[in-house]
């Protein structure tokens, strides 16, 4: 079993919070027009104060949305989904005064005996050491396959090396992936490199160009287009190797979405960008823990919608753990600098990082 950090609730008690004001709403005066001084959430654990001493943990939170209250009921949705009349959370502090609690320090461990106040190499670089973090999330993993909902976001680079391609495939066969989030760019190139062996017309072990290998990636979006839906292209094309195959085979959600890049694109990429937003949100609401590989925009981008925290059937509180592996310290800087402060780097290519969950989980 991984070891889940336990939560500390804020204490009611204390006297700013006990003498708390219950917390007010005001109208939506319009569809997706929002009251004067209406709170914008975070992705840390919030309460509001319903009166009486009865707080309400937020269920579902996220960064830049609003809440929306009904007597008990406390819902957290994106600013354009609200509907006129509405009832919006109002306020603009979050320590008690306005019926607002936001507690950052509920998975706070304690001090280390003899910390200093001072020292060197606080924060993930491409110096770090990453083995620790590796197994922590092999332990993770091996707990969320069974108990939690483990995300994937990824980028092309996964599907453009055999070896990588061929363990993330494994790692959804073996159950170790419950919904994965990319763009059009990851589908059709595993669909490339299970028609044709390339990935934008490079051998995917060897690296070499393919003569007329530059077209491989079109043609197997025609393919799929010919076919109407990319499980109906892998049935009819006899493709059984790669991640999409496997995502078929293990009925595992994918959400594609696409970008102003895209050739094609493929049936089944979600070219509305609020759709698509609300099919990976949908995912986010359930994710417990979260893999972002090579994919800086999807990463920033899943990371903006997702909680710090979800709440079970039995209201446990634990943590959404957030792997994002890149080559970079970019991705993890850019999150940080955008509230996503759970973000957990590791600094190294995906080739090897897929290899090496591979051998350790499966």
């Amino acid at each position: 079993m991984a070891i889940i950090p336990l939560y500390t609730p804020p204490d009611f008690s204390r006297p700013e919070l006990a003498g708390a004001p219950a917390v007010r709403t005001a109208p939506a005066t319009a569809d997706g027009v929002l009251p004067a001084r209406f709170h914008a959430t975070s992705n840390l654990p919030e309460y509001v104060h319903l009166g009486g001493g009865r707080w309400l943990l937020a269920r579902e939170g996220r960064m830049d949305g609003v809440m929306v209250l009904r007597g008990d009921a406390l819902g957290i949705i994106e600013p354009r989904l609200v509907k006129k009349d509405d009832p919006v959370v109002v306020a603009r502090s979050s320590r008690g005064e306005e019926g607002i609690y936001v507690h950052a320090d509920g998975f706070a461990q304690p001090a280390a005996a003899g910390e200093e106040e001072f020292a060197f190499r606080t924060r993930g670089t491409r110096e770090t050491p990453f083995s620790r973090s590796y197994d922590t999330l092999y332990e993770i993993l091996r707990h969320d396959r069974a108990h939690g909902s483990i995300v994937w976001v990824l980028g092309p680079a996964v599907v453009f090396d055999r070896d990588s391609r061929s363990a993330m495939a494994a790692l959804i066969e073996a159950g170790y992936c419950h919904a994965l989030l990319a763009g059009n760019a990851l589908a059709t190139h595993d669909l490339e490199a299970a028609r044709f062996r390339t990935g934008l017309g490079q051998d995917i072990y060897t690296q070499e160009l393919r003569p007329g290998g530059h077209c491989n990636h079109l043609d197997i979006i025609n393919e799929v287009r010919l076919r109407g839906s990319i499980p109906t292209a892998i049935r009819e094309l006899g493709l059984t190797d790669g991640v999409m195959a496997a995502c078929e085979r293990r009925q595992v959600p994918t959400v594609l979405a696409g970008s102003i890049r895209d050739d094609g694109p493929l049936p089944g990429v979600i070219t509305d960008v609020c759709q698509a937003q609300d099919a990976m949100r949908g995912h986010a609401r359930r994710a417990t823990t979260v893999l972002a590989l090579a994919t800086q925009l999807h990463a920033i981008a899943f990371g903006n919608m997702l909680p710090g925290y979800q709440v079970g059937q039995d209201g446990t509180v634990r943590p959404v753990f957030f792997f994002v592996v890149d080559m970079s310290e970019f991705s993890v800087d850019k999150l940080a600098n955008r509230g996503s402060l759970q973000a957990v780097p590791i600094l190294t290519n995906v080739q090897d990082f897929m290899v090496n969950l591979r051998h350790n989980l499966c």
